[in-house]
């Protein structure tokens, strides 16, 4: 009786953490992919960051250019 008892209990305590194993490894992917989606959008916050900057530049020495242009005249 007590071997019964002993192979019911770590039949159970087995299947009981392959069970939170397999829910680990899929919020992980869930997690994983969650995180990929959220560095994916902030590259490119930051790369339409980056292209606002170089325009902002590129209008500022227009702005320059003419002046230079106009002062010369």
């Amino acid at each position: 009786m007590r071997t019964i008892l002993t192979a019911a209990m770590i039949f159970a305590l087995s299947f009981g953490l392959f069970a939170c194993g397999k829910d680990d490894q899929s919020s992980s992917a869930a997690r994983d992919a969650e995180i990929q989606k959220k560095l994916q959008d902030a590259m490119q916050n930051e790369k339409q960051m980056y292209q606002g900057m170089q325009k902002g530049v590129e209008t500022v020495e227009k702005q320059m250019q003419e002046q230079k242009e106009e002062t010369k005249k």
